[in-house]
């Protein structure tokens, strides 16, 4: 009787096993991108961690949004991968990905290029092709200026005196380990 319990729980665990693995290796790999906003041409990091949630890096990390394909170091616990590269000069939204060892692909994530590109400058104005027409305007009719009154001093503040002992605590007690 007993055998047969056993052979049981070992056939149930089994098909549980099935089951479950085809949909655990079909996950997403978590990793980050930093920052998620940043100015043109400035730095990127990104990391994943295989013991969380991650995987050991296969590819680079790629995107339009950065200025190369970023690759990745072994860095820290965990199974930890690192890279660090920069973004493009051209400011929007951009998505990143990569794909593990196993196969799998890192969730694609999102990150934006603000701002305007180093070196470009404030547009100018447009200028137009007529001649500016001179306008007419009377002069502003002089006012008296009054001076104003010096701010009054604040009042002084109230010293304010300590109540009760001068010290707290001090002198020796008894500890529970030393009685």
């Amino acid at each position: 009787m007993f055998k047969k319990a056993m052979i049981g729980a070992l056939l149930l665990g089994a098909t549980q096993l099935t089951l479950v693995a085809p949909a655990t290796a079909a996950t997403e790999v978590f990793w980050g991108i930093w920052p998620v906003e940043v100015e043109p041409g400035g730095d990127l990091a990104i990391e994943t961690k295989s013991a969380q949630g991650g995987c050991t890096p296969a590819t680079p990390a790629t995107s339009a949004g950065f200025a190369a394909p970023i690759d990745w170091k072994a860095a820290g616990m965990w199974g930890g991968h690192r890279g660090y590269g920069k973004a493009v000069t051209t400011p929007g939204k951009y998505t990143a990905n990569f794909t593990c060892n196993d196969g799998r692909k890192g969730e694609t994530l999102t990150f934006t290029v603000i701002g305007t590109p180093p070196g470009s400058t404030t547009p100018k104005p447009t200028t137009s092709t007529k001649p500016a027409t001179p306008t007419k305007s009377k002069p502003a009719p002089a006012t008296p200026t009054k001076a104003k009154p010096a701010p009054a001093k604040p009042k002084p503040q109230v010293a304010v005196k300590p109540v009760g002992a001068p010290q707290t605590g001090g002198g020796f007690a008894p500890m529970a380990w030393d009685w």
